[in-house]
């Protein structure tokens, strides 16, 4: 195998340097989209890199040896020992992260659930009586949207309009599975934690322009958001419909005072090409492998 191999992990580190950056040149739906599939798409490459490295480690195993020994042949070591076992290594602490974000999203899907079946199926709308402010989307079938009286209290007419809009967005376009994605790309590659993190961030800022398109008021949906978040930091409440940093918050306030930003298809066939070299790279490396396999064994 040449270096092609190694281009996952080079093009993992490009892709979450710029991920940031196309979050704020891009609309936020394009956005988040291109980055969940581009994340995606360079994870698996990456680890299936992780196996192609491993996989060298064939020659040390008995049975593999001695048939190619008693013919006179030797299994290719394409790489040394001191790469494989390392990404032997970085391969099974992969599957425990992904296996620990599949646990705890069944966790919280479950618990998701439950809150969910506690009240009537006849209305997409709870409202759960509670002095804490919170307002969350539950998917599923039907997806259902939770809002405390504390947090409809605190906002006037329109800005509740605002928090529906926000939520229903969540629940119509399925952000939690292009969360999902982002968190299993993650977990699979830790250098595509910044992508995660700016796909979390558009996904809210993709539900915020959606509200503020449905109440055709950008200073409207702005407000809104601020007001939440007010309520939220009053209240100290762990789950709201910003659960992002102050400065996240406020990023997405400026960004509803400004124009929307435009699709910008270049920069969406530019990330889809950034997370394609990787794998066109990890087909390579499949192709040089089993190539030098299939040389030695038949010798």
């Amino acid at each position: 195998m040449r270096i092609d191999v190694y281009l996952s992990l080079l093009f993992a580190v490009a892709l979450a340097a710029v991920s940031p950056v196309a979050g704020r040149r891009l609309a936020p739906a394009y956005a988040a989209r291109t980055l969940v599939v581009a994340g995606t798409v360079a994870s698996a490459a990456s680890v299936w890199a992780l196996v192609l490295l491993g996989a060298t480690l064939l020659d040390d195993v008995p049975p593999i040896a001695a048939e190619a020994h008693s013919r006179g042949a030797s299994v290719p070591v394409p790489v040394p020992v001191t790469i494989a076992l390392p990404a032997v290594a970085v391969l099974v602490a992969a599957v425990w992260r992904v296996q620990r974000v599949l646990r705890t999203h069944a966790r919280t899907r479950r618990a998701l659930r439950r809150l969910s079946a506690a009240h009537p199926t006849d209305s997409e709308l709870v409202v759960a009586s509670s002095g804490t402010p919170q307002a969350f989307a539950l998917p599923g079938k039907p997806g259902r949207i939770l809002v405390t009286s504390a947090m409809l209290a605190g906002l006037d007419a329109r800005e509740r309009h605002v928090l529906l809009a926000h939520e229903r967005t969540h629940l119509r376009h399925r952000h939690d599975r292009l969360r999902l994605c982002a968190d299993l790309s993650a977990a699979a590659n830790p250098l595509l934690i910044p992508l995660r993190d700016t796909v979390a961030y558009l996904l809210e800022r993709w539900a915020d322009e959606t509200a503020a398109e449905n109440v055709a008021n950008r200073t409207t949906a702005a407000r809104a958001v601020a007001r939440a978040a007010l309520l939220s930091h009053r209240s100290r409440a762990a789950c709201t419909p910003l659960r992002f940093s102050h400065l996240a918050v406020t990023r997405r306030v400026a960004a509803l005072q400004d124009a929307p930003l435009p699709p910008a298809r270049l920069w969406v066939c530019a990330l889809l090409a950034l997370a394609a070299a990787p794998a066109l790279g990890a087909v390579d490396a499949t192709g040089d492998f089993f190539r030098l396999l299939g040389d030695s064994l038949h010798l």
